[in-house]
């Protein structure tokens, strides 16, 4: 005989919780393990090289000590070649030891990651959103505006890049020697420079050029959004393209463009250090990796402690964002989802 089940004692129906598109890409992020860690590095250096580089750094980078240059500690001795003993100086006050003007290389190091950190995180941010608006306007206009913003970024595209901001830092360099010639702008443009430590005009070199991939993105991202059904409700409803931009399309495609300029940072790292090397960066006595990696270059048969140090910090950060990039792609791509 069977006996009839109450369907009000039947074992309750398990709910699950919804999550939001941001919040199962950040628990995709989480499980990357190297992503994590490269985030962790990158937080750790931005903390030591801004508000705690005081106390990070053991001594000022721009105090050289001439008696103790070209200074090496004693656990560092196994890099230098054989022989060396006989023309080194031994001395355990400088952690990583001492350049050739006896300034502390770790402290210089610390100090030169703020150029690298600033030059990612401005160049970046001034680049998503340059790229973002140019991109998405041209876009969802459509029609002949938007061939002719694609013919203007075409345009661009077409100049070697490098070679632009070299130019654009050389005429930099060469108005900032003649400040005194210059309007009222320019002179305040130059004395701001001058404070920022040559890194405003560095700003304005990448800054010019490097919106341009990202605003294709956009523009390939709002065209395939903005005939969506979600889109055609909202302007049925009445709403207006600026509220259909900001709030309907912007929302969905601002993940992979964050993704697309992360894995940007590691060029603008190194174009900086790259043209802090040929002295066209940041102005002396400011510290930058490239600089430092420069003035080591001379002296890289007898003392290759001095350009392993910053080339060391170069190498982990552009790794650490690569990593952090990748991670990110892979956590806000739809296809992951489980």
């Amino acid at each position: 005989m069977t006996t009839a089940i109450d369907p009000r004692q039947a074992a309750p129906a398990i709910e699950r919780k919804e999550r939001s598109l941001l919040q199962d890409s950040f628990r995709r992020l989480l499980k990357n393990r190297l992503a994590i860690i490269s985030g962790l590095f990158i937080i750790g250096l931005t903390l030591a090289a801004f508000p705690f580089a005081s106390i990070v750094a053991p001594q000022d980078p721009a105090t050289q000590v001439l008696t103790a240059n070209n200074s090496v500690p004693d656990w560092m001795m196994f890099i230098l070649p054989e022989g060396s003993e006989a023309y080194v100086k031994i001395n355990n006050d400088y952690s990583l030891s001492a350049d050739h003007l006896g300034r502390d290389i770790f402290s210089r190091a610390i100090y030169g990651a703020r150029v690298s950190l600033m030059i990612a995180f401005v160049a970046s941010t001034v680049s998503l959103i340059i790229g973002t608006l140019y991109g998405s306007v041209s876009g969802y206009v459509g029609g002949a505006t938007d061939n002719i913003m694609m013919r203007i970024i075409d345009l661009l595209y077409a100049f070697p890049f490098l070679i632009v901001v070299i130019l654009l830092q050389t005429y930099f360099k060469a108005v900032a020697r003649q400040s005194e010639q210059g309007g009222s702008f320019s002179r305040m443009l130059i004395s701001a420079n001058e404070s920022m430590g040559g890194l405003l005009f560095l700003f304005i070199a990448i800054g010019l050029i490097n919106w341009l991939g990202l605003a294709r993105v956009a523009r390939a991202q709002v065209l395939s959004q903005k005939n969506k059904e979600f889109v055609e409700a909202a302007r049925a409803m009445g709403a207006s393209s600026t509220r259909i931009m900001f709030q309907h399309i912007l929302p969905n495609i601002f993940g992979p463009l964050i993704v697309l300029e992360t894995l940007a940072i590691p060029g603008y790292i190194f174009t900086e250090a790259f043209l802090s090397f040929i002295g066209l960066g940041v102005d002396p006595p400011t510290p930058s990796w490239g600089i430092m990696i420069s003035d080591a270059v001379p002296a890289l048969r007898t003392y290759p402690n001095q350009i392993l140090v910053p080339a060391i910090f170069l190498t982990l950060t552009t790794l650490a964002f690569n990593f952090l990039g990748d991670g990110l792609r892979d956590a806000f791509d739809p296809r992951q989802r489980e």
